[in-house]
């Protein structure tokens, strides 16, 4: 990792920044920057100063910089340039001073509040928050004190943390990115939600990754169905732009009793299990608000069970501050009972490897096979997928055979699986590596504009 410096604010009439003498090497510095906004400096090498730099106060105002802080040197071009400044954008924000992005507020201070231990700055913002004509952003930030609103360059890099789907498609929401990346170039990562169906065909193209993938087709018609129950003992009917496992059907049919079964949660969120005579039964009472054309049918698996319930998994994979895709957490959801999804909201429990398998050798295996998965699949959606993806929550059946079968890929993973006592350590080092990697993309824009240009298209 990266030298990180502290900097020290100092009164004085001489716009002079004082650097550690080992900052010589990185050549002539006539410039200082911080986010978007650059201005003329002058530089005195200190050989008393090793972990710190010294900026004069009416510069640390003029750069908008927060008076105390931790920094990385990035030195390129005579310009010195602190931070970086990272901006987390997001909407759904309120006027509480407590709570200011809402029922969020915890899960962004969980990040803002490790920004400065990598030597990042960060806040969070959202469309309303910027001013175009002075290029200054009124964002959010976390400490000690809680909450404090300040104003802010034009971030270095952004952090897309936009809620959901609907949100996403604002047109507004979308204006914002297109001026931030196209106007000013400032690199844009984890943008856009999946969709399963797109992200199927993207893959199943790929002979690599193919062998992953259940059966899956889209907008399935009765037959279809028919032959899938065939091939398969059930299968599952999920939305395509569906999350949290909201609106899942499993489909099982009985041979002996020529009689369909349907495993889902209602609307008042009870687990239920219907029979039917027919699929068209089935659909005529379960599919009038809903439409079979936004649905996925996909294959059954017959996965591993504890305590005779069924188990998935769930694998987080992000880009670190050097852009290499490396998992950062891994943990078994177990169904609950008569559920028909793994999610912690439809009764589902989080356990680790160690809790799943008591022989170490095929708890090895389990977690060597699940994380060249997940590092395969990453780098093969990363290359079909523009723009740039910063971290995949992946969902992952193991059957009984040991053969790992992709269910899900999701570009804003939940979290639910770090409450687990055993999983703080990879709570933390999942958000670390989400903002690292905003300091990938900050140095790559300062480096190398032309490249992320050529990346994200």
């Amino acid at each position: 990792m990266n030298k990180i410096y502290s900097i020290q604010i100092r009164d004085t009439e001489q716009l002079t920044i004082s650097l550690p003498i080992t900052a010589q090497h990185f050549g002539k510095i006539g410039f200082v920057s911080f986010g978007t906004i650059t201005l003329p400096c002058d530089v005195l090498y200190d050989e008393t100063l090793i972990d710190n730099i010294v900026i004069p106060r009416e510069l640390s105002e003029q750069l908008l910089l927060p008076a105390l802080g931790k920094t990385h040197l990035i030195i390129h071009d005579y310009t010195l340039h602190l931070g970086p400044l990272v901006g987390i954008f997001t909407a759904g924000f309120t006027e509480s001073s407590l709570r200011p992005i809402g029922e969020r507020s915890l899960f962004f201070a969980k990040f803002l509040s490790i920004d400065q231990s990598l030597g990042i700055y960060s806040f969070v913002f959202g469309a309303h928050h910027i001013n175009w004509e002075e290029g200054t952003i009124e964002g959010y930030t976390y400490g000690r004190n809680g909450w404090k609103r300040g104003t802010f360059p034009f971030p270095n890099a952004v952090y897309d943390r936009l809620p959901n789907r609907r949100i996403e498609n604002h047109q507004a929401l979308k204006l914002v990115k297109k001026r931030l990346t196209e106007e000013y170039t400032i690199p844009w990562y984890n943008p856009g939600f999946f969709n399963k169906w797109s992200m199927h065909q993207l893959l199943i193209q790929d002979t690599e990754v193919a062998h992953y993938l259940p059966e899956t087709i889209h907008n399935p018609s009765i037959s279809q169905m028919e032959e899938m129950l065939s091939s398969y003992k059930s299968i599952y009917l999920k939305p395509a732009n569906g999350s949290l496992g909201l609106g899942v059907f499993q489909l099982m049919y009985s041979r002996e009793e020529n009689t369909y079964y349907s495993r889902y949660r209602d609307d008042k969120e009870i687990n239920r299990l219907r029979r039917y005579p027919s699929l068209e039964s089935f659909l005529k009472a379960s599919f009038k608000d809903r439409l079979l054309s936004s649905y996925l049918a996909q294959q059954g698996i017959k996965l591993i069970r504890f305590d005779g319930k069924a188990i998935d998994f769930r694998i987080h994979t992000n880009k670190d501050e050097y852009g290499s895709w490396k998992v950062t957490a891994l943990a078994a959801k177990v169904a609950g009972r008569g559920s028909v999804t793994t999610h912690l909201n439809n009764g589902g429990v989080v356990k680790t490897l160690e809790e799943i398998y008591d022989d170490p050798q095929e708890r090895m295996k389990t977690f060597h096979n699940l994380t060249e998965a997940a590092i395969t699949l990453s780098k093969k959606i990363d290359q079909h997928i523009k723009g740039f993806i910063g971290e995949i929550g992946f969902d992952f059946g193991v059957d009984q055979d040991g053969r790992v079968w992709m269910f899900e890929a999701n570009s804003k993973p939940g979290r639910s699986i770090f409450s687990h006592p055993e999983l703080k350590d990879a709570d933390l080092t999942t958000r670390k590596a989400s903002l690292q990697y905003g300091v990938y993309l900050s140095k790559k824009a300062i480096f190398h504009p032309e490249e992320l240009v050529h990346e994200e298209n």
